[in-house]
């Protein structure tokens, strides 16, 4: 008799989990679906350091120091590192509301609105939270069905509510958040030196060698020198530019989304909660406060889900086909015999009594 093993199939959690996200390593990486400007970044930073390092890097190392090299590579290092944590990481998306709570979400807004007549527009869903002695307005996701927390917003591209939510950065094909956000300011900040770095040691190649061959010949004998420059060029206005404004945001504790909607700086001049009226302060809690730990747990196991229906046995459908007796509730001891259960063919006929000894003397 074979037994047949049902296998069940093991559902992680970022399999099921909505918006428009792609995941990778089983759940370990995170990135938004549109990942080519992504792509384009790494291929600028890649190709343009490995041309400096080829050509560049080692003339400058024996005619001015050992040092140019290493240095370059220390900040190149840093740079990719960064580069994938912002773009490989939850940056803080908020979970949406499973049905149950959804439908209590719903009931709570219901009673304290009341009903709303037909025809009537509904007000707006906002609860009202405080923040240093300031009030802050939570607003209502009608996507995930959740009131946002303070600084969250609902992102249109990856479909999903972020917690502190900066921006969305095509470049490094995620969104930037609370869980992100430094790796993100680390990396531009770290690009802008490395842009420099390489743009200024082109120069100094092109200078050295034109006072040998002259000018016009350096040129011809290094295109690749002249492409690197020309990269450094055009991109060095943009990244500097990029990175001294979230300096200032930094300064300030305010995010990209908080300055360009004017949440602090309206006509109401309602002053920022967030801030500690202090740069340092700012800084240190922006930059090297504690990381929250992700709560979307991507790659925790959902219930198990059979892979497949199971086809009954041959012992199964003909035990379905028989009639079923009830199932006795009591057990016999361990000392009680079970009753004689044998057909009547298999029981003996039973013996004729004998007669009386008087009726058979009378007899005689």
């Amino acid at each position: 008799m074979s037994v047949m093993v049902v296998r069940k199939k093991v559902t992680r959690k970022w399999e099921k989990l909505p918006g428009r996200n792609t995941f990778c390593c089983d759940g370990r990486v995170m990135m938004a679906r549109q990942k080519g400007i992504f792509y384009l970044t790494l291929f600028l930073i890649l190709g343009t350091c490995t041309l400096f390092f080829a050509f560049e890097c080692r003339y400058l190392a024996v005619q001015l120091s050992p040092a140019i090299p290493v240095f370059a590579a220390v900040l190149f290092l840093f740079s990719m590192a960064t580069l994938l944590r912002t773009s490989f990481s939850d940056p803080g998306v908020i979970p949406r509301a499973l049905p149950d709570e959804a439908a209590f979400i719903e009931m709570e807004i219901e009673a304290t609105n009341g009903a709303v007549p037909q025809g009537q527009r509904p007000p707006p869903r906002i609860k009202n939270f405080q923040i240093n002695n300031q009030i802050v307005k939570l607003k209502y996701c009608y996507t995930c069905k959740i009131f946002r927390p303070p600084r969250a917003s609902h992102c249109s591209i990856c479909d999903n509510c972020v917690e502190r939510f900066d921006h969305h950065c095509p470049w490094v094909g995620n969104c930037v958040g609370k869980r992100n956000y430094r790796y993100f300011y680390l990396f531009i900040l770290s690009l802008s030196l490395l842009t420099i770095y390489v743009f200024a040691f082109n120069i100094v190649y092109v200078a050295l060698k034109s006072l040998k061959i002259g000018f016009l010949e350096t040129l011809k004998e290094t295109p690749g020198t002249v492409l690197e420059v020309l990269i450094c060029f055009f991109t060095l206005w943009s990244v500097v530019g990029l990175t001294g404004f979230h300096t200032f945001l930094v300064a300030l504790n305010q995010t990209t989304n908080e300055d360009i909607k004017g949440s602090w700086t309206g006509k109401n001049r309602i002053q920022n909660p967030y801030s500690h009226g202090n740069i340092v302060k700012n800084c240190c809690e922006v930059l090297c406060g504690p990381l929250p730990p992700s709560v979307l747990d991507r790659r925790g196991i959902l219930p198990l889900e059979e892979s497949g229906s199971r086809p009954p046995s041959t012992q199964e459908t003909s035990s379905s086909l028989l009639p079923q007796s009830p199932v006795p509730t009591e057990q016999l001891n361990s000392n009680e015999m079970p009753e004689d259960t044998s057909t009547p063919e298999e029981i003996p006929p039973p013996e004729p009594p004998e007669p009386p000894r008087e009726a058979a003397e009378a007899e005689k």
